[in-house]
């Protein structure tokens, strides 16, 4: 059985749903995973299944400070030189980043904790998600003599501010990189040398089955649903405005917002304004059947972005055959085509998304049905979680053998010889192994 573990900024997450089903279909191919967070010990969370992943997740965060400072000593006092390596690397990162010093040496004490915790466990490789704090934190545990790790770019925040994060650092110093899709891996392209390109794959979040066999007709209401996170760059406030719109058009609609978020009540205050308080509701943070339930009962699902990297509800709707509204925004035209499984409009726009949203109204429901299908297919085709799942464990098992090769290679020159050519072989190999078309999908 391989051992590896997952580190990610806060697990579980409502908004996470896709980890934890990467890390069960690992599970399910024989990996055994040690989830670390950094928090979300005492967070409310509305799905059973996040409550039960909460139970088998260690957080770095919970023991409090003392217990931190503790672990930075030890590290010191049993490998002065790494950690004096990785002090060094904790100052450069602060150098160029938004956050001051202080973040980045809490960064080195958490990186001293999970460091601890994989030679305790056994763990022979760690991989993040989001190339945000928690990849530094893992950066700095493998220069503190942790195992290997590799990250997974979802965006929009790496692509916002890429050299404050230090994304190339990360790259480089990384046995692979997945982004997931290939605008994602664009824009990863544009920040580290052409000769790391090869660590860069594309492995998209998956969907399991028991999600998607659910079923239900279109309902004949005229309502649409918008999942997600109530904040600014999800773009919930432009499609109160087109639906303002399509009111004074006197155009019956339904609009509910599934989330909930910081822009709540200057949402709820909009709503109030344009008195479509018979027309648009709220429904709080719902659990993922409930996600689901609410998207069954709408015609299509809507959702304004306005930065994203390749939102997993709109992989989800299209599964459960219903059509998404979206925006040209990173990832997205690569899952929805325009006139076949949904609508895309330029982002920001309200007067071409209130033109979509009108036009999606008064779609027939044959058509509409059509295009349901077609959005399940497509979903499915690029978003099995066992297809994705298997890409990612080709690229974990290679990643272990290069690493344990320059283990014992009488030639080992350092810690950061996971970039030597043996890794080369065995990524190719990762890469073709599960492709089951010529492209990525």
């Amino acid at each position: 059985m391989i051992r590896v573990a997952y580190l990610v900024n806060q697990y579980p997450k409502v908004s996470h749903s896709f980890i934890r089903r990467e890390i069960l279909a690992l599970e399910s191919r024989g990996f055994e995973v040690q989830r670390i967070a950094l928090r979300g010990w005492d967070d409310a969370l509305a799905d059973a299944e996040d409550r039960a992943e909460r139970q088998r997740t260690r957080y770095v965060l919970q023991a409090g400070v003392l217990t931190l400072l503790m672990d930075v000593v030890l590290a010191f006092l049993k490998r002065p030189v790494q950690f004096l390596a990785a002090l060094g690397l904790a100052l450069r990162m602060a150098w160029h980043a938004e956050r001051p010093l202080p973040y980045h040496l809490a960064y080195l004490a958490e990186a001293c904790r999970v460091a601890a915790w994989l030679r305790e466990s056994g763990a022979v490789h760690l991989h993040v998600h989001f190339g945000t704090n928690s990849a530094e934190v893992a950066m700095l545990a493998r220069a503190l003599g942790a195992p290997a790790y590799s990250f997974t770019v979802h965006g929009p925040e790496e692509f916002d501010a890429p050299r404050c994060l230090g994304i190339a650092e990360k790259v480089r110093r990384s046995a692979f990189v997945v982004a997931i899709s290939a605008f994602g891996r664009s824009q990863l392209y544009r920040w580290v040398e052409p000769a790391h390109w090869r660590k860069i794959s594309v492995v998209h979040c998956g969907l399991e089955p028991g999600f998607h066999r659910f079923a239900a007709p279109l309902p004949e209401a005229p309502r649409v649903v918008c999942v997600g996170r109530l904040c600014e760059q999800k773009g919930q406030r432009l499609l109160v405005e087109a639906a303002a719109r399509l009111a004074a058009k006197g155009i019956a609609l339904e609009v509910v917002l599934a989330g909930d978020g910081e822009l709540r009540s200057e949402l709820e205050a909009l709503i109030e304004v344009h008195k479509l308080g018979q027309a648009v509701s709220i429904t709080g943070w719902l659990s993922g059947p409930q996600v689901r339930e609410e998207i069954l009962a709408a015609r299509a699902l809507v959702l304004p972005t306005l930065a994203e990297g390749l939102p997993v509800v709109l992989m989800e709707a299209m599964a459960l055959r219903r059509p998404v509204l979206a925006t040209y925004v990173a990832g997205i035209p690569e899952l929805v085509r325009p006139g076949e499984n949904g609508w895309l409009v330029p982002s920001g726009d309200v007067e071409e998304l209130a033109a979509a949203l009108e036009e999606l109204l008064a779609c027939p429901a044959a058509e509409l049905g059509a295009m349901g299908e077609a959005a399940r297919a497509r979903a499915l085709e690029r978003h099995s979680i066992d297809t994705e799942a298997g890409k990612l464990a080709a690229l974990f098992t290679a990643a272990i053998q290069s690493s344990a090769a320059i283990q014992s290679s009488p030639r080992r020159r350092g810690p950061h010889l996971e970039n030597a050519p043996p890794f080369d072989r065995l990524h190719k190999k990762a890469q073709l192994g599960p492709r089951l078309r010529g492209d990525d999908h």
